[in-house]
């Protein structure tokens, strides 16, 4: 094997190796990408869990009357509404027209914080 056949070897070796290093650059990108949708998508359920448990008690508490009866709510008072939002709005939910109940990304949004100095 001559000096030109190795030299060619060696430069197709490092071609795959570059070609291999950018494949990696790629997966170690969509890895990063599915990590940070599962963290989200585990803050949601959590917060979806939470949300069920409440429901569940409040249900249970409800489950006592008779059934012929009809549950009334009672109607929201004027600042409850305000306090349900800005709740859910510290849980890390959107409360604006635009992402309304979408899971927020560790920011602000301006359309959120908006609503909030409209109601002032």
């Amino acid at each position: 094997m001559g000096n030109r056949e190795i030299f060619d070897q060696v430069s197709d070796m490092e071609k795959q190796i570059g070609e291999l290093y950018e494949q990696l650059g790629d997966l170690k990108g969509k890895l990063s990408d599915l990590l940070e949708e599962n963290h989200r998508l585990a803050h949601e359920n959590h917060h979806l869990r939470h949300h069920l448990e409440e429901y569940r008690q409040d249900g249970d508490t409800d489950s006592k009357q008779p059934l012929n009866e009809t549950k009334k709510k009672p109607h929201a008072l004027p600042g409850e509404g305000y306090d349900n939002l800005a709740r859910l709005y510290e849980e890390g939910f959107h409360i604006c027209n635009l992402e309304f109940g979408s899971p927020r990304r560790n920011e602000d949004c301006i359309f959120c914080l908006d609503f909030f100095d409209k109601t002032k």
